[in-house]
């Protein structure tokens, strides 16, 4: 039997104590490496993409100068970790340990390993997510010839029963429900990205699968008659598990484990994940599933190059000032 990823070498390029050994410098190279791929780390300034700085730091830290325009500029100027309060190694720790986690990172274990309050975990880890979704932006699945598979699956809004049986309802009637009960809606491409959005229920989501799905893709659903409409447009096969997992070549295997790494993360780390972020624990899942095969030092790597390339968060800067003051 072939020997698991995980198991193997290639899954183990960068380790925790190799972070820890490097020097202030060299994590910095290593994200200026990331933010300036094209000048393989010299500084270009983010104002007018001038190539001509010079150093101007007044402390340990790196800091340029544009000769063009004359704004000054540091390493994280403009990015996700724009106005960071802790050291950049930490940084590179807590995204190699975020990226360790097969089925997401508790944020409470986070705060331990780093040393730091929960709150600054809860929006690290929140970034780091943010720059994960940014990986899905305009993505399109599948293609003439190719095969997607969707699926739904319901999360969030748990009731808890009565004690007393006589005092129980029935918790499947929409009256007796939370309100924050979602579907995630999954379109996965065979050998491909994946690409996972949140809905009310399954039938809004079929606008969305519409304008995500290249023409000419083969779709692969359950008998859920959400999907009926899709017919009109797609070329589908469908699959009623209670026969079978797969049916004359029709089968929705590969949307299950995405749903299946999801679900671990939700019972294992996360707990409650419906909210309005809900949305982000869904695209995490589906990075993770998408780079499970790629060893953590290009994993680590690919989240520095996407945080380096987004701005400031919308959502996070801020996010516990923000709450203080309402």
């Amino acid at each position: 039997m072939a020997q698991h990823f995980l198991l193997s070498a290639a899954a183990r390029s960068l380790s925790i104590g190799k972070v820890m050994r490097m020097s202030d410098r060299g994590v910095a190279n290593v994200f200026a490496r990331l933010r300036w791929p094209t000048t393989d780390g010299k500084p270009v300034c983010p104002n007018c993409g001038c190539t001509a700085c010079y150093d101007c730091r007044r402390s340990a830290h790196l800091r340029w100068r544009c000769q063009a325009c004359g704004s000054d500029f540091s390493l994280t100027s403009g990015t996700l970790f724009s106005s960071h309060k802790l050291p950049l190694k930490t940084y590179l720790l807590s995204i190699v340990l975020f990226c360790n986690e097969v089925k997401g990172k508790s944020m409470l274990a986070l705060s331990r390993d780093l040393g730091v309050q929960y709150k600054t975990a809860f929006v690290l880890a929140h970034k780091l997510r943010e720059a994960m979704a940014a990986s899905l932006r305009g993505l399109k699945i599948g293609g003439e010839g190719k095969v997607a598979e969707i699926d739904g699956a319901y999360f969030g809004g748990h009731v808890r029963p009565e004690n007393l049986a006589a005092d129980r309802v029935d918790r499947r009637l929409a009256e007796n429900q939370s309100g924050k009960r979602k579907v995630v809606v999954v379109v996965r491409e065979r050998d491909g990205r994946t690409l996972p959005s949140v809905f009310d229920s399954e039938d809004a989501a079929t606008s969305f699968i519409r304008s995500r799905v290249a023409k000419g893709t083969v779709v692969h659903a359950d008998e859920s008659p959400a999907w009926n409409s899709l017919h009109a447009k797609f070329s589908m096969k469908r699959i009623n598990h209670q026969e079978g997992y797969s049916i004359d070549d029709a089968c929705t295997n590969g949307a299950e484990s995405f749903f299946s790494r999801m679900r671990r993360g939700e019972l294992g780390h996360h707990h409650h994940i419906a909210g309005i972020y809900f949305a982000r624990y869904a695209q995490e899942a589906a990075w993770r599933e998408d780079h499970r095969r790629i060893g953590n030092g290009d994993q680590a790597e690919g989240v520095i190059g996407l945080a380096m390339g987004l701005g400031p968060s919308i959502d996070f800067c801020g996010y516990w000032q923000r709450a203080t003051a309402g």
